[in-house]
C-alpha cells in the first residue's frame, strides 16, 4: 500500500523550486529528510510512517536537480547546504533533526556546520564523505558504486542526469578543509554505515566518527541504501538516537502560534517529563 503524505507541495528558496511533502503531527518534533543523488523524496515513505507513529512531524524534501524541484544551473554543494537552511526559515523549521542520505547526509552536515542553532542533531546515513587525500580510486569501488544505483538507472528517471554527474564529481575529489571543519560540529550525531558491500568505504566513515565530537557510528551492513534495504533495523536506530528514553517526543513549539497554545504545551512537556 503506497503511504499518504499528508501535504505535498512546493516552496521557493534561493530563487529554486524544492518539492517536498509532509506527514505527521503538525506540532510534532520536525524531521528533515534529504535522499541521495538519482533518488527523491518518496524513498522516506515508510521511514516516515515510523516518524508519524512515533509523533514526529516529517517534511521529505526533493533536492534540487531530483523529483519535483526545479532543474537548475548549478549543483555547487553549497547550493544544496544553502537550499537546506532556506527551506529550515522558510518552513519555520529551526531546531530540526535532520536525517541525511549519501549526498543527503553531506548536506544536512553542511547546513549543521553553517547553522549551528538552526539544526537540533544529525543522521548521517552512509554519508558522501569526500576523501581526505588524493591515493588510488581514493577507497572508491566502481562496481559497488554501479550496484548501488541499479535502481536509479533501471527505474523511470526521475532527476537531471547532469545533476548526478556534477554531484558525484564534487564528491570524488580530496578535500581536507571539509575534513578540518568536521571538529566544528556540536550537534549530536548518528552516522549509519551500510558496511562492506557499500560503495562508501566503512573505514572512511569510522574516521568521520572519531573526528565529529561525540559522534556516534552503527554499521547495518546491506549496502548504501540501509533506509531501503533494511527499513526495520534503520528505524529502530535512529528513533532510538531520537529518542532514547522511550517517552514521547518533545512537541515543538513554534509550531503553535498563540502564547497560551505554547505556554499548555510546556505545561504538558513539563508532566510528561516529571513522570
Amino acid at each position: 500500500m503506497t503511504f499518504a503524505w499528508s501535504t505535498v507541495g512546493t516552496v521557493h528558496v534561493n530563487g529554486v523550486r524544492l518539492g517536498f511533502r509532509e506527514s505527521g503531527d503538525p506540532a510534532g518534533a520536525p524531521v528533515v529528510l534529504l535522499h541521495g543523488s538519482g533518488s527523491n523524496a518518496s524513498t522516506w515513505d515508510r521511514f516516515a510512517a515510523r516518524l508519524a507513529g512515533a509523533g514526529r512531524r516529517a517534511i521529505a524534501v526533493d533536492l534540487r536537480g531530483h523529483g519535483s524541484s526545479a532543474r537548475t544551473g548549478g549543483y555547487a554543494l553549497d547550493a544544496l547546504r544553502d537550499d537546506v537552511l532556506a527551506l529550515i526559515e522558510k518552513l519555520s523549521l529551526r531546531g530540526a533533526v535532520l536525517v541525511g542520505h549519501s549526498v543527503g547526509g553531506y548536506a544536512a552536515l553542511a547546513a549543521a556546520q553553517q547553522s549551528p542553532d538552526g539544526v537540533g542533531s544529525l543522521v548521517l546515513e552512509d554519508l558522501a564523505a569526500p576523501p581526505r587525500v588524493r591515493s588510488p580510486m581514493n577507497g572508491f569501488n566502481p562496481l559497488q558504486a554501479l550496484g548501488a544505483a541499479a535502481g536509479i538507472f533501471t527505474a523511470r528517471r526521475d532527476y537531471q542526469l547532469r545533476a548526478v554527474a556534477s554531484i558525484l564529481r564534487q564528491l570524488t575529489r580530496p578535500d581536507a578543509g571539509w575534513w578540518a571543519r568536521l571538529g566544528e560540529v556540536r550537534q549530536p550525531t548518528l552516522i549509519l554505515s551500510g558496511g562492506p558491500a557499500s560503495c562508501i568505504p566503512p573505514a572512511r566513515l569510522a574516521d568521520v566518527t572519531g573526528e565529529i565530537p561525540g559522534a556516534r557510528l552503527t554499521t547495518i551492513p546491506v549496502g548504501h541504501r540501509v533506509h531501503s534495504l533494511a527499513p526495520d533495523q534503520f528505524a529502530a536506530e535512529v528513533l532510538r538516537f531520537l529518542n532514547p528514553t522511550g517517552r514521547p517526543a518533545r512537541p515543538h513549539l513554534a509550531g503553535f502560534r498563540h502564547a497560551e497554545d505554547r505556554a499548555r504545551v510546556s505545561r504538558l512537556t513539563a508532566q510528561i517529563a516529571s513522570e
